[in-house]
């Protein structure tokens, strides 16, 4: 195979081998050119929800294509954009009531963070602190890298990244530390908006913590007028077990960012949602208060489509349910590793399973990272821990004895890294 000259994601190309072509998706597979079937039990990072290629949404983007490509939405309007605003505004925390769109979880993110910045700015309460929490990870841009954890990943752009109060993480039974770092910061009367990605951290290690911790930072930002965001790119779309996390910890954020599954993972689109007052306080007969935000295809109709299509089956299949067998089938699969000293802190939150793989050095560049990923890859796994981190974050549609395949993997690899022949 000749040398590709394209620059892939997240990959040392001096380290990695020539990259297999996925020819064909269906289902919770990959198919290589080889005719190979991969099961993605990442959900091709997290995207896929109901399986790859689900009829009804093929079926709308198909007839979309019909009628669209794209359309300029600074000028007109189209019926997939306002039928999936009144959608999305109907399943999302009530008291919700705009709907942004963009192309991406980045996107949807610096999105909301200008949106509470231009609150602050058009309501003459000028504020501009932003509070994240330790670890996050809230996507790539020069914003969403500001306000996520800095390391290796963006020690090179330092330069251009704003400084943001971060919060220690809430390890159950030291919670009352978070919430007390977020009083103190609160109290300055500066903070514009807690970022925070709810329940569980995703890139930055599959952390979890209580809903009740979300519950009391949303009541801290009620109390000294901050904005809460919450960043659902990842853990919307079912993947705590509810439809977004949010609902877990009974608390509507004033602003709202979904992408990944909007579509059921099939095309990039995203959406930031806000409440009335966000919006209100950008609409004004004085054009300087305008929001200036906006990408070349913002709405695309296809995309939006495609997300009606998406809507349309959480309103009419059994998804509920098989989210609920999936969480049952994840417990039974970690339940294997309970007690097993190879691995540490076992964890679970709705369709995500994770565990640490006992190693001298942890994180995302332990050692253990590419061997495992290689091992995964001859079983015919998409399965990409995140440094000695391992986690499953499949599909809907995956089957029983699919899921049982990969906690066997993950068992085998343990035990040949503990045989020094991984």
């Amino acid at each position: 195979m000749t040398c590709s000259p394209v620059w892939h994601p997240f990959t040392q190309h001096a380290l990695e081998p020539v990259m297999k072509r996925i020819a064909k998706t269906e289902g919770a597979y990959l198919v290589d050119e080889d005719g190979a079937a991969i099961l993605d039990a990442i959900s091709s990072w997290w995207v896929i929800t109901h399986g790859h290629r689900h009829p009804v949404i093929m079926d709308a983007i198909r007839r979309a294509c019909e009628t669209y490509d794209q359309v300029i939405f600074a000028e007109y309007t189209h019926e997939p954009a306002e039928e999936l605003a009144r959608g999305l505004i109907e399943v999302a925390p009530a008291g919700l009531k705009h709907v942004f769109y963009s192309d991406s979880g980045s996107t949807a993110v610096e999105v909301a963070l200008k949106m509470a910045l231009g609150f602050f700015h058009n309501t003459q309460k000028p504020r501009s602190r932003i509070v994240v929490m330790e670890h996050s990870y809230h996507g790539d841009t020069i914003g969403t890298m500001s306000v996520g954890e800095r390391g290796v990943f963006n020690a090179a752009y330092e330069p251009l990244l704003f400084e943001v109060d971060r919060l220690p993480f809430p390890t159950i039974g030291e919670e009352q530390a978070t919430l007390d770092a977020f009083e103190d910061a609160c109290r300055s009367g500066e903070v514009a908006a807690l970022l925070i990605e709810p329940l569980i951290l995703g890139a930055g290690g599959m952390k979890i913590y209580r809903a009740s911790l979300l519950t009391e930072l949303k009541r801290i930002a009620e109390r000294y007028g901050a904005l809460m965001i919450a960043d659902e790119v990842m853990t919307g779309w079912g993947r705590t077990g509810s439809l977004f996390a949010c609902e877990q910890a009974h608390v509507t954020p004033d602003i709202l960012c979904t992408s990944k599954g909007l579509t059921g993972g099939a095309l990039p689109l995203a959406a930031t949602i806000c409440s009335r007052e966000i919006f209100d306080a950008h609409l004004s007969s004085d054009r300087r208060k305008t929001f200036f935000h906006s990408s070349s295809y913002t709405a695309n109709p296809i995309a939006c489509a495609a997300a009606v299509a998406n809507l349309k089956i959480w309103k009419t299949n059994p998804v509920g349910e098989r989210i609920a067998k999936l969480a049952e089938r994840q417990s039974k699969g970690l339940s294997r590793f309970e007690g097993d000293p190879r691995f540490d802190n076992i964890r679970q939150i709705g369709t995500i399973a994770a565990l640490d793989l006992v190693v001298p050095e942890g994180g995302y560049l332990s050692e253990v990272g590419p061997p495992l990923r290689a091992f995964f890859r001859k079983r015919r796994l998409l399965i990409r821990p995140l440094g000695n981190v391992i986690y499953l974050m499949p599909p809907y549609c995956i089957t029983a004895d699919d899921l049982g395949r990969s906690y066997d993997a993950i068992g085998e690899a343990a035990g040949l890294l503990a045989a020094g022949r991984l």
